[in-house]
Formats: C-alpha cells, sequence, structure tokens
C-alpha cells in the first residue's frame, strides 16, 4: 500500500471513527491488556521478592519492568506525535484514537499515567542516559542499583543511577523519581475495565463523542 492510499484509509477512520475502526476496537482492548497485564504482573513479582534475600539490581528491574510496561500502556492514551507532514493524516488517527481511548476508559491529564516523564523515560534511552551524564561531569556517581531513601537522589553532588526506595514506593532513574504505586492503582483499574469490554463483546462502551 503506497502512502497515499494510507494517508486515505486514515483520514476516513480518523474523521468517520473516532481513530479506531469499530470492528478493531477489539484489537486495542486486547494490546491494552497486554501492556497492563505484564505491569501487574511485575507489581506483584516485587511485592513478592521486596522481603527476600535479593540484590538490589533484581528489586530494581522489576520495578523499572513494570513501570516501563505502564509507559507503553500510557502512550496508547496519548500518543507521541511524529514530525513527518506527509505522514499528517497518520498523525492524526493516533491523537484521535487516544482521545477515543481516554474517553473509554475515562482517563484525563490528571492521570499518573500520563505523565511525561514517565513515557520519555523509556523511549531512546541510550540517547538519555548519554544526555545524563553529559549534563552531570562532577560529583560522585553511582552506577549500581541501590535500595535507600529516595532523598538521596536529591544531593546536588551525587548522581545515583537507579534507586529504590521501597518505603516510600519510588524508583528513581537517571535524577527522575516515579512514585509507582499511583502508576499501579490506575494500570490496575485500566486492566479491570478492559477485561470488562471484553467481556462485552471485545467493544468500548457508546461515548457522547460517538453520538
Amino acid at each position: 500500500m503506497d502512502l497515499g492510499e494510507k494517508e486515505q484509509r486514515a483520514e476516513r477512520i480518523a474523521n468517520e471513527c473516532g481513530g479506531i475502526h469499530f470492528p478493531h476496537e477489539s484489537f486495542y482492548i486486547h494490546s491494552i491488556l497486554y501492556s497492563a497485564g505484564r505491569c501487574l504482573e511485575s507489581f506483584d513479582r516485587f511485592e513478592h521478592f521486596k522481603t527476600q534475600d535479593v540484590t538490589p539490581d533484581y528489586l530494581v528491574s522489576i520495578v523499572q519492568e513494570a513501570v516501563g510496561h505502564a509507559a507503553a500502556l500510557s502512550r496508547y492514551f496519548w500518543p507521541s506525535p511524529k514530525g513527518k507532514k506527509k505522514e499528517a493524516q497518520q498523525n492524526k488517527l493516533r491523537i484521535n484514537r487516544g482521545k477515543k481511548l481516554c474517553g473509554a476508559f475515562g482517563l484525563n491529564e490528571s492521570s499518573p499515567l500520563y505523565n511525561r516523564d514517565l513515557r520519555n523515560a523509556w523511549e531512546h534511552f541510550d540517547e538519555r542516559l548519554d544526555g545524563y551524564l553529559l549534563e552531570n561531569e562532577a560529583g560522585m556517581f553511582f552506577p549500581s542499583s541501590i535500595v535507600d531513601d529516595h532523598t538521596l537522589a536529591d544531593d546536588p553532588i551525587g548522581h545515583i543511577f537507579k534507586l529504590l526506595d521501597i518505603d516510600n514506593n519510588c524508583l528513581v532513574l537517571l535524577g527522575n523519581k516515579f512514585f509507582y504505586k499511583p502508576i499501579r492503582n490506575e494500570v490496575k483499574m485500566v486492566f479491570e475495565k478492559a477485561i470488562e469490554f471484553d467481556q462485552n463483546g471485545s467493544r468500548f462502551p457508546i461515548c457522547e463523542a460517538d453520538l
């Protein structure tokens, strides 16, 4: 399919179907179930291992995995725009798709999943690591994972790569703090709604925007 035809189809779906063609709703429901389910499974695994004799690296990796799945989930609702002008209708489709999903799941910009740092942290991580190291040339660097209070990361001369604060439910990654309890609760809500939609014919509820 050439770009022109793809753009025409995208324009039709964006304008007439709110970004998601009705027979395709089940694909989005199952994709959301996957990301939300993997996120919750990782958090459950963390709850099991956080009191066990395991390394900080392992605990951090579990929470980072969970938050990474939450970041992937968030992009269904707030997709990252792409800069190609020749794909304007596909960009419009993505934006409308996000709005339709937000309406179906009852999400808005107050959601913990909307956090831009959350969504951006796992995109191009290698480039973000480059930037972090360029911006922080002096001080003490801690490349290994640490389990401790998140306020340690506030020290301006201490650069902590990864820190997990179990008591305060906080993951620090490249200086950014992610308080993951609200994220987990929001993902659980999304997961439960997606199950409900799947059990009701794999369709979204009718929103005012669809009328």
